[in-house]
């Protein structure tokens, strides 16, 4: 049976977990990174309940790491190499968010989001890239909608998206004729952590949604649907209509967009914007 090895960021909840989970159900081996010991530890037990053995372990191996840290993005990729010897899929998935007018935000949000979101995906794919050419593999990154259209009290989390995508399109253009696969995945709202998590102008946890969580799409639809996309070879994969009307208007009437995504954000419970 021929090896396929993916490497997951973020994997300790959420989207990241749902990706982990979907990626062993299709036959792949799993190299999972992330701050949360114990979450971390959850994914692999959810993993382990698909593979029904927990003599096959050794198809999961988890690194406790930060992936705005470079040298936690390179002992991540190094494990795996020395685990398994090679890389075919890397999801770029770790992320954090923010809610606060860029006026009254402190300028070390804007660079946490950055470093995490930007520069986690440039850490982790310099890393893996190198095996990911010579297996002709996948480059994901997990972006948003905020990557295409800027959302207003979103600043840092817009422009760590935006980068990510503009680093990413690059990879994809210079490597046309290598055979590398760079899929760039805008979930839309989804059902996870990342809005209580998200920081305040401070740069503290704002430990609550303003958003139904239970009425957005699931981290599991999620995953099966970028999974999908992988193996389809995939550019792009925009997901929720809601999302796909978002980047159509923003393209072609833009000054309606901004109209829009501002109505929508101010009518949130405690908005920033007043």
């Amino acid at each position: 049976m021929n090896l396929r090895v993916a490497l997951i960021t973020g994997a300790s909840s959420g989207v990241g977990r749902a990706l982990a989970i979907e990626a062993v159900k299709r036959g792949f081996v799993v190299g999972l990174m992330a701050r949360s010991a114990d979450g971390l530890q959850e994914t692999v037990r959810a993993c382990t309940e698909i593979l029904g053995d927990r003599s096959q372990s050794s198809k999961i191996h988890t690194t406790i790491g930060d992936v705005s840290i470079e040298a936690d993005c390179k002992r991540f990729v190094d494990d795996a190499m020395a685990q398994w010897g090679k890389i075919d899929v890397l999801i770029n998935n770790a992320g954090i968010s923010m809610r606060g007018i860029f006026e009254d935000t402190d300028i070390s949000v804007l660079q946490r989001l950055m470093n995490t979101n930007f520069w986690g995906t440039v850490y982790c794919t310099k890393y893996a890239l190198p095996s990911l050419l010579a297996n002709k593999g996948s480059v994901v990154g997990i972006s948003s909608i905020a990557g295409f259209k800027g959302l207003p009290a979103r600043t840092g989390y817009s422009a760590s998206k935006f980068a990510m995508q503009g680093f990413l399109e690059s990879l994809r253009c210079e490597n046309l004729e290598t055979g590398l696969h760079v899929l760039i995945a805008c979930p839309g709202y989804t059902e996870s952590n990342i809005r209580k998590t998200a920081l305040d102008a401070s740069g503290s946890q704002q430990n609550e949604s303003p958003l139904k969580e239970n009425k957005l799409m699931s981290a599991e639809a999620v995953a099966e649907a970028t999974w999908n996309a992988i193996e389809k070879r995939r550019t792009y994969l925009i997901l929720t209509l809601q999302g796909k009307m978002a980047v159509w208007i923003n393209k072609w009437f833009p000054q309606l967009a901004d109209r829009l995504t501002y109505n929508v954000i101010k009518k949130e419970p405690n908005s920033p914007i007043k």
